[in-house]
């Protein structure tokens, strides 16, 4: 073996699952070949990191990128450029297009656009329905899928899957964790009286805490009946926090930034532009999320990222579509949540890397470890920026983050060793791969 290397990353504050340390990171044909005090004449091209934290390259479980059928708000291209301008190294999109992702087709034309086509790598959801139930041993294991995705809250799409006996059929086939939109769609059918013409923030108060609750012991209920694995995203209530710490076993659970920053307090200022499913509610939820994390009943974050035009957004409610960008702010935000004390950086490389590796079976991903992907994210947590729409890569061209201050910020971003992104600048072609999964790797 050569005993050269093509990038040698010097002198970062690496943080990864042994502890945190100054430390070089060696890349050799895009995996990590050498970690620790790495002589620099044997690297093709040494980047400095002095000053600089190296995280396990961030992947953001839960994307919209619009594409196929609404290319006017996001398309994969966009959308992964906004990821890498935000130190994000992967993704897994979701299934709501148009067409929607619930054949091997449409997921076999997604990896065809997607692959070095998005800056960053990627999976994508597919859907799971009744008319596709048949079809979700197989599904579910072709090259680039994530794994199955079912709504059993109506949100952007035509994927509605309300009913229990729809959905433990569905559960009854998958062998790999599937991801669930829960919010119960009797109780948000009965509440439509409670939406009030033109105010958004009414859209807690029909989308009530318990339509999110009851979903969620619906689904755990019948995930223990069928003996499958279930994956809560965006959770939103404190109940629901304090119902899945007592069912690790077969629940784990995503927090995303919105609902960890946000409340209702900020309908006032930003009306439909904080129209989210499920909504953002007070604080007291806000806390309840926050105690999640802490306690480690959250396992992932997701960004949500759900782009819709500021032209949409500006229908008076309920017309305005529910959903925002967030895929470029997840690091920054998140960031400044450490700086502000209310997490640790080791925590948060458990939430965005060490923990999608660990739930979803990620092949070579999620740590900074010789042999693995050089995927690194590498950021600032003393630089102070403000978030603005100008930045913001998405088509939407928008952030509910307008105007606000951070400290901690994004400044490479390294995929499979290529330093696709640093200092704010695409500096690489786009050469985004499928992601390759335990669970679903195949003979080469």
């Amino acid at each position: 073996m050569s005993d050269t290397y093509e990038f040698l990353f010097r002198n970062g504050t690496v943080v990864n699952q042994d502890g945190t340390g100054t430390l070089d990171i060696a890349v050799r044909d895009g995996r990590i070949a050498a970690i620790g005090d790495v002589d620099p004449r044997r690297a093709g091209k040494v980047i400095d990191c002095t000053s600089l934290h190296i995280l396990p390259g961030v992947v953001d479980t839960q994307v919209h990128f619009r594409e196929p059928g609404a290319e006017q708000k996001e398309d994969l291209e966009t959308g992964s450029r906004g990821a890498v301008l935000g130190g994000v190294t992967g993704v897994f999109e979701m299934p709501n297009t148009n067409p929607t992702t619930t054949t091997a087709a449409a997921l076999a034309d997604k990896v065809s656009r997607a692959h070095h086509r998005m800056h960053c790598d990627f999976a994508f959801w597919v859907g799971g329905t009744r008319e596709n139930v048949d079809d979700i041993p197989e599904l579910e294991r072709l090259p680039g899928a994530a794994g199955i995705k079912v709504f059993i809250g109506s949100s952007t799409g035509n994927l509605l899957v309300a009913d229990d006996d729809g959905i433990a059929a569905i559960l009854s086939k998958t062998r790999r964790r599937a991801a669930f939109h829960s919010e119960d769609e009797m109780r948000l059918e009965s509440r439509k009286s409670f939406r009030v013409e033109g105010d958004p923030s009414s859209h807690p108060i029909w989308r009530d805490e318990i339509a999110a609750m009851q979903a969620t012991e619906r689904l755990v209920a019948i995930a223990r009946r069928t003996g499958a694995r279930i994956h809560v995203l965006h959770i939103s209530t404190a109940e629901e926090i304090d119902f899945l710490a007592l069912h690790k076993d077969v629940a784990t659970a995503e927090a995303t930034p919105h609902h960890l920053t946000l409340s209702s307090d900020d309908y006032a200022k930003l009306g439909t532009l904080l129209q989210m499913n499920p909504p953002i509610r007070d604080a007291r939820h806000r806390t309840g999320v926050w105690k999640g994390v802490s306690q480690g009943v959250i396992d992932v974050l997701g960004s949500d990222h759900a782009p819709h035009t500021l032209e949409e957004k500006a229908k008076p409610y309920p017309a305005s579509p529910s959903g925002m960008t967030g895929v470029q702010t997840l690091v920054p935000i998140m960031l400044d949540h450490v700086n502000n004390g209310r997490l640790t950086l080791e925590r948060l490389v458990d939430l965005t890397s060490a923990g999608p590796a660990r739930i979803f079976g990620m092949a070579r991903k999620g740590r900074i470890a010789v042999g693995y992907d050089a995927d690194l994210t590498i950021v600032d947590m003393k630089r102070r920026e403000t978030i603005t729409n100008k930045w913001i890569a998405s088509r939407a061209g928008w952030t509910p983050y307008d105007g606000k201050r951070v400290i901690g910020w994004p400044v490479g971003t390294v995929v499979r060793g290529r330093r696709v992104m640093w200092e704010g600048e695409i500096t690489e072609p786009s050469t985004g791969e499928a992601i390759q999964f335990l669970e679903t790797l195949r003979p080469v």
